[in-house]
């Protein structure tokens, strides 16, 4: 399955996570970027989906609509699913800056998540 992140310079510059999920690109919106240390966290937000062939995206979404503003790809690769229980998505990135083992957490009931790296060879959960 593929990843891609985003750096979405809309009325506030972020980055927006994509992970390939039963056809569309399951997207949460990560205010201070991804993070690539381990033990970084950082608040995600999650938004609706996206369809598959926005992993492939760069440009300009014009003023007026959703989303206005530069849109160009950060990262992009492979990802495994390790576990995904709804509350909770344990993966691996494979990209050229984001990779390694990382784990999205929901807080209760809503659309707000943390997202974090995982420190090599041990589990943050």
């Amino acid at each position: 399955m593929i990843f891609v992140i985003h750096r979405h310079d809309a009325s506030h510059l972020h980055h927006d996570l994509r992970l390939e999920d039963g056809g569309v690109l399951r997207s949460w919106a990560v205010p201070k970027g991804v993070p690539v240390k381990a033990g970084e966290k950082r608040l995600a937000v999650e938004v609706e989906d996206h369809p598959m062939k926005y992993a492939n995206f760069q440009g300009i979404i014009p003023k007026g609509q959703y989303g206005a503003g530069k849109v160009s790809i950060w990262d992009k690769g492979r990802y495994e699913m390790v576990e995904d229980s709804g509350n909770a998505i344990k993966f691996n990135l494979h990209g050229k800056k984001a990779k390694g083992s990382y784990r999205l957490v929901r807080f209760k009931g809503g659309d707000q998540w943390l997202l974090f790296k995982v420190k090599r060879g041990g589990d943050n959960d």
